[in-house]
This record gives C-alpha cells, structure tokens and sequence, in this order.
C-alpha cells in the first residue's frame, strides 16, 4: 500500500522536470512592475514580478545584469524574458531572467514623486523646521503594529541603553487601506501625553506594504505634530514620505530606538568626563587663588603700610600749596582791576563827561528841529490830505472830494470844485 506514496521532493523533482520540458515555458516573455528588488553582493538581482492580480518571483544572475543600462527599483515597470522553473528547497515556480527593459514607471511610484515633489516646493522638507530630538528623554511614544519585529527591537533596544525612559505604545495598523488614517489618529493622541520623542514606524516590506507612510495624510500630521518625531520605515534601503517630513529619519526601528535615547555606558563617561574636568577646574583654580594670595602677603604693602600713608600725605601737601598759590594770583588779580577802576576817567572827572553828553543831545536836537515839517509850516507852507494820507500832486484828487488843509496851526475842511 505505501508504494503509491512518494515524497515532496518526488513531486517537485517531478514538477520541475514538466516544467523544464515544457517548450512553452522555456522562453516567456513577461511584462509587469518590480516590487520587493534587492541586488545581491555577487550582482545578482532577485526581485517580484507583478501586476493588479498576480506576482512571480524571478531572478537575473550576474552574468545576465552586467547587460543592463539601467538601475531597477521598486515600481519600476519592465519587459523580461526567460525560462520557467521550480526551485526545489521551496517549491515555488520562478523565472530566470535573461533580460530587461523599461516599460514605464509603476503607478505607485509616480504617485509617490509626484507628492515628494508637492510637499518639497510647500517647505515641508525643510531644515528650519526640524525639531531637536532631547538628548537624554524622560518619555517616548512609538506608534507601529502592537506585534511584530520592529516594537520587540525599540522595546529591547530602549531598555538596553537607558532603562529609565518610559514607553508609550500607540498601537496602529501600519499596512492596508485604514493604515493611513489609523497612524494620523495615534499622532494626535500622542500629542496629549507629555513625550518628549515621538517614533513612527514600521518593518521593513515592499513598496505596497510601506505605502500608509507615503500618504499625505500622514506626512502632514508628522508635519504638524508638536512632539519630535522620529520615521523609522522599513529598510535602510527605503524612503517613504514620511523619512523626508519627520525630524530625523532613521533607517530601521532598531535604529531609531538607538537615535531616541542615548546608550547607559555613553552617558556614564560623559559623567564622568565632566567630573575629571570639574576637578582639574576647581584644582586649577584654587592653585591660582593660592598663587595670588601669595603675591598679596608678600606684597611690600603688608611690610611697610606706612607707605600709602605718606604718598597720600604728600599728594595732599601739594594740593594745598597749589590752593594757596591759585588763592593769591586770584587776589592779586582783582586788586589790579580794582585799581583800574578807581583810577579811570569816570570816577576822577564825572562832571566832565556829562557835560560832553549833555552838548551831544543839544547838537541832536538841533537837527532834528532843522527837519521838522512844523517849522516849514510856520513859513507859509501847508499839508493837504485825503484820509490821513499826504497829497504831492494835483492828480491825487478828485471833484467833489473831500481834503484837509493842515497850516502850522491848526487844519481847514474844504472840498474840491
């Protein structure tokens, strides 16, 4: 009965040989796009093939990928050909690529340039606004999958270099078509714990896997959020939107995790680095302050204190010298310009001088009385006016105007005929 068994390995060996010999497989050419693309140390490339419904796992071999003139990357969409088979250790079916041209670019990569692009001329990339990760974090909040590698490796990671941070878990979805919103929720509602780092992130997986981070949902909320935050997506190798946004990008969890708080043993030399330097500091000082009240007990002051005293005294002593000396040229002065004016003109003859005033005016009044319009009215002459004002020509006047005739001694109304 148990000769009509056969092993897994028959059956595989059996699948590959049909396979093999099928001339319809042997030479197939495919078209889809790229997903989940690693080039091996040795040059090979191994990668998915996939469209909306299906994938096919393949690989080029180092011999095949010399030939290509091109870098292929996640979403990449390609035409290849080459041969079906079986690899036996999984038993899983594959193609062995012979070659590989461009056809466009995936719809999933487009759309994640063409948002890279729309967040970088809006400033969101910027450096101005990076916030400064704390060096030494009381609290940090991860937002990633409750499960899974990547919170066992911040976990870990976090309590092996410093053990006093407390961690807030935000559990969210991180792949599918919730994530998005799911991952923008737990932002705000870390936004209410007083945290000091922020991780968002999750394990490594291909572009379809990582896509929530590149929505623009999230790459606003981690814009906007008050907390620093550090994006910690997938690989080394992957970028997502989210890398660009967030205040420092990390290239696994485990490196974030590493970035968040700093290592036990780090911390414990900086300490002790700066108690070396604080007592070469005080040592130092305290030698110079030695040093200096030396200088000071040796100092001739202490030996003979009389000395200030007398430089002092004879300092003061010239002082007053010159003040009696200034005393006397002052006094000196003033007598001087007293004698002056005891002895000028004014004091010695004061008659004189008014007598020379008193000539001067009558001289002065002489000459005005000579120009007085008064004393040429005595002699005949008369003032005619129109309103106060002085007539000098028949012409000013006018027929039945009104004028007033002014003699020496007194004036006459007339009118003009």
């Amino acid at each position: 009965m148990q000769d009509k068994y056969i092993t897994v390995t028959q059956l595989t060996r059996y699948i590959k040989y049909k396979i093999d010999n099928d001339e319809n497989l042997n030479e197939v050419f495919l078209k889809g796009e790229i997903s989940n693309f690693k080039a091996h140390s040795r040059g090979h490339f191994y990668f998915t093939l996939k469209d909306e419904e299906a994938r096919i796992n393949a690989i080029m071999f180092s011999s095949q990928t010399k030939k290509i003139k091109f870098t292929p990357e996640d979403g990449m969409k390609v035409l290849v050909s080459g041969k079906i088979s079986v690899f036996p250790s999984s038993g899983a079916y594959q193609i062995y690529v012979n070659e590989m041209t461009e056809d466009g670019v995936g719809n999933l990569y487009i759309a994640y340039e063409q948002l890279k692009k729309k967040l970088q001329e809006e400033g969101l990339f910027d450096e101005a606004h990076k916030k400064k990760i704390p060096r030494i974090p009381n609290r940090v909040g991860v937002i990633t999958a409750p499960t899974g590698a990547a919170i066992r490796d911040i976990l870990s990671t976090i309590k092996r270099r410093w053990p006093l941070t407390e961690v807030y878990l935000f559990p969210s979805l991180v792949q599918g078509d919730e994530a998005k919103d799911d991952i923008v929720k737990q932002i705000k509602k870390a936004e209410q714990y007083d945290l000091d780092t922020l991780i968002v992130g999750r394990g490594g997986g291909s572009i379809e896997d990582l896509w929530a981070f590149n929505e623009e949902i999230v790459a606003r909320a981690i814009y906007e959020c008050k907390i620093p935050i550090i994006s910690a997506v997938g690989h080394e190798i992957d970028f997502t939107i989210s890398d660009f946004v967030a205040d420092l990008r990390a290239p696994t969890p485990t490196g974030a995790a590493e970035m968040a708080v700093p290592q036990l043993q780090d911390i414990k030399n900086y300490v002790k680095q700066i108690n070396i330097r604080l007592e070469n500091s005080i040592g130092n000082q305290l030698k110079k302050d030695r040093r200096r009240l030396t200088e000071i007990k040796n100092h001739n002051l202490w030996k003979n204190p009389m000395v200030i005293y007398q430089a002092k005294e004879m300092i003061f002593d010239n002082i007053i010298e010159r003040l009696k000396h200034s005393t006397k040229e002052i006094i000196n002065q003033k007598e001087n310009e007293l004698l002056k004016v005891k002895s000028s003109y004014i004091i010695t003859n004061p008659y004189q001088i008014l007598d020379k005033k008193s000539n001067h005016y009558l001289q002065i009044l002489s000459k005005l009385e000579t120009l007085s319009p008064l004393k040429t009215l005595k002699r005949g002459y008369t003032l005619v006016k129109v309103e106060e004002k002085v007539l000098n020509s028949v012409k000013q006047v006018k027929k039945d105007e009104k004028i007033t005739i002014t003699f020496h001694d007194g004036n006459i109304d007339a009118k003009v005929l």
